[in-house]
C-alpha cells in the first residue's frame, strides 16, 4: 500500500458510506455487470464501465491486488420472461440474418473494441454465461433442493414467498416490499404458470424455434438472467467477495434476484458492498432510440452526429464523465463536451509546464497538504470531480511558478510530477495530448497522400480505385467526406 487509507464507498445495501475493509487484506474481489452482446455497447453503459475502470485503477494505484471479473451475457437474457420472441439474440439473429452466437461475436468484438478506445484496462476474467451452463444448472438443482424453486413444465422459477418464510428478504437492496411488487408487477408471458408473479426465471423451456438451448434435467431450455452472475461471481470470488458493480437500472430486478439466490444457496450475504453509477442522459433528457435522442460512442468520438459540432477524442469524453460523481446523474451536451476539451487541454499544458519552472529554495504551496485533499477526495467514495478541482488548483500554481509569482522547491515540483502523473493518467485512466498529436500527425500524413491519390484517379475517371481506397478506409473505421472545399475525413 502507498500509505494507510481511510477508504469510504456508498454501499447501496446499506444506503450509507461504509469504510472499506477488505475481506482479504490486501486483496479485493470486485465483480462488474457486464454487456449483454446482442447490439453495439451504447453511451450510458460506456460510462458505467468507465466508472468502474476508474474505481478499479484507484484500487490498483493504493497497491490492493484486485480480482476484477467482468462477465459477458451471450444466452438468456429475455426482455420479460417470455417466450423465443422476447429472446434478445434471437430477435437481432433474426434481424440480421445472422446465427446468434455471430451476433454475439460481432458485439463482443465492438465492445471490447469501443472500451479499448477509451483506454478502459481490461478485467482480470471475463467469463461468459454460456461458458458456464453446467454450473447454472448445479445452481438451479442445489436452489430446487433446499425448496426455493421450483419446477413446472420444463422451466424453473426461484419462489420469492418460500424464501421470505425462511427469514430472508427479498427486496432488501431496492428496498421494495413483497406486496408492493406483486401488485406492480405486469402481465407477462408465462406468469400464469408461475406460483407467484414476482417469481423469477432460473431455467427457461426452450420451444423447437430457440436455437440456443441446452439439455437440462428439465429438458432442453437455456438460462435465466439473473442466474449467471450469481455463478460466474461466486466461482471466481467465492461464496462472500467485497465488491459488486453494476449501474443504477440494475439495482431491481437484477442484483435483487443475484441476492436472493446467493443467500438461498449458502445462507450468506454475497457481497459486503454493493456501488452502483448512476446514468447518462443527453441534452437534459433521456437517451432513447424511439425519441431519436440517441447517439453510439464512435459517433461521438467522429463528429457523424447531428448533437455535437466536431468530433471529440476519447480522453476528453472520459475526463467530461469524470467531471460528474459516479453515482450522480451526468448530462452531456455540446457545450459541456467543449467545455471538457478546454479543461483537459488546460490540464495537460499545466502539467508540461512543470517542466518549465525555475525551482526556488522555498515554496509558496503547500504540496503536502494539497495531495493530502486529493487523496481525501478520492477516499470519499471515489470522489472525482473534487480530485479534479483540486488538480486545477495545482495547475494554477504551476502556471503561477512558471511566471514567477509563485515558488516551487525541487522537491515540490517532483511531487507534483509524480502525483499528477498518477491522478490524471494512472486513476483516471486519461491519455496525454503529446500521444495524441503524435498519432494524429501521423495518421493525417498518411491520410492526405491517401486523398492525393484518389483525386487523381477520380481525376483519371478511375472510378474502381477511387471507390476501393473509400471502401476499404470506411472498413477500418476512417470515413472520406467529399465537399466544395475538397475531401475530409474523420475516425471512429
Amino acid at each position: 500500500m502507498i500509505k494507510p487509507h481511510n477508504l469510504k464507498v456508498h454501499n447501496s445495501l446499506s444506503g450509507e458510506k461504509e469504510t472499506f475493509v477488505p475481506i482479504h487484506k490486501d486483496s479485493v474481489g470486485m465483480y462488474v455487470c457486464g454487456p449483454t452482446v446482442y447490439s453495439n455497447v451504447h453511451l450510458g453503459n460506456v460510462r458505467t464501465f468507465l466508472s468502474f475502470d476508474m474505481i478499479y485503477r484507484y484500487l490498483l494505484h493504493l497497491g490492493y491486488n484486485v480480482r476484477y471479473v467482468r462477465n459477458i451475457t451471450d444466452a438468456g437474457h429475455l426482455t420479460d420472461d417470455g417466450d423465443v420472441d422476447n429472446d434478445r439474440f434471437v430477435k437481432q439473429s433474426r434481424l440480421e440474418k445472422l446465427e446468434p452466437m455471430e451476433i454475439v461475436q460481432k458485439y463482443t468484438v465492438d465492445f471490447h473494441k469501443v472500451l479499448e478506445t477509451f483506454n478502459a484496462l481490461p478485467p482480470t476474467i471475463e467469463p461468459t454465461a454460456t461458458g458456464h451452463i453446467v454450473e447454472q444448472i448445479e445452481l438451479t438443482q442445489k436452489l430446487i433442493e433446499l425448496g426455493l424453486a421450483y419446477e413446472i413444465n420444463g422451466s424453473v422459477y426461484f419462489d420469492v414467498e418460500a424464501y421470505n418464510q425462511k427469514g430472508l428478504n427479498y427486496g432488501e437492496l431496492s428496498r421494495r416490499n413483497i406486496e408492493d411488487l406483486i401488485n406492480n408487477t405486469r402481465d407477462l408471458d408465462g406468469q400464469d404458470e408461475k406460483r407467484n408473479p414476482v417469481d423469477f426465471a432460473l431455467w427457461k423451456n426452450a420451444s423447437p424455434a430457440h436455437i440456443m438451448r441446452w439439455n437440462s434435467p428439465w429438458g432442453a431450455g437455456f438460462p435465466g438472467w439473473h442466474l449467471e452472475c450469481t455463478v460466474m461471481s461466486t466461482k471466481y470470488l467465492g461464496e462472500t467477495f467485497d465488491i459488486h458493480g453494476g449501474g443504477m437500472d440494475l439495482k431491481f430486478p437484477h442484483h435483487e434476484c443475484e441476492i436472493a439466490q446467493a443467500k438461498g444457496a449458502t445462507g450468506s450475504q454475497p457481497v459486503k458492498y454493493w456501488l452502483h453509477a448512476n446514468m447518462l442522459t443527453m441534452n437534459g433528457q433521456r437517451m432513447s432510440k424511439s425519441t431519436g435522442n440517441y447517439i453510439l460512442p464512435m459517433q461521438l468520438l467522429s463528429g457523424e452526429n447531428d448533437f455535437f459540432e466536431k468530433p471529440f477524442a476519447p480522453s476528453v469524453v472520459r475526463f467530461c464523465f469524470l467531471q460528474a460523481h459516479y453515482r450522480s446523474v451526468l448530462d452531456i451536451s455540446n457545450d459541456a463536451m467543449l467545455a471538457s476539451e478546454k479543461g483537459l487541454n488546460r490540464l495537460m499544458d499545466g502539467f508540461k509546464n512543470l517542466d518549465l519552472i525555475q525551482a526556488s529554495s522555498q515554496s509558496t504551496f503547500d504540496v503536502n497538504e494539497w495531495l493530502t485533499n486529493c487523496y481525501a477526495a478520492m477516499d470519499d467514495d471515489f470522489n472525482t470531480p473534487i480530485m479534479i478541482s483540486h488538480l486545477f488548483e495545482a495547475v494554477r500554481i504551476i502556471n503561477a511558478a512558471k511566471d514567477g509569482t509563485e515558488k516551487l522547491t525541487a522537491d515540490d515540483i517532483q511531487t507534483l510530477k509524480t502525483s499528477i502523473r498518477a491522478f490524471v493518467f494512472d486513476v483516471m485512466g486519461l491519455k496525454s495530448n503529446a500521444e495524441s498529436e503524435v498519432n494524429s500527425s501521423k495518421l493525417d500524413g498518411v491520410m492526405q497522400l491517401l486523398i492525393r491519390i484518389r483525386n487523381k484517379a477520380r481525376a483519371d475517371k478511375n472510378w474502381a480505385l477511387s471507390d476501393q481506397i473509400r471502401d476499404e478506409l470506411s472498413e477500418v473505421g476512417i470515413h472520406l467526406k467529399d465537399g466544395k472545399d475538397g475531401t475530409e475525413y474523420n475516425v471512429n
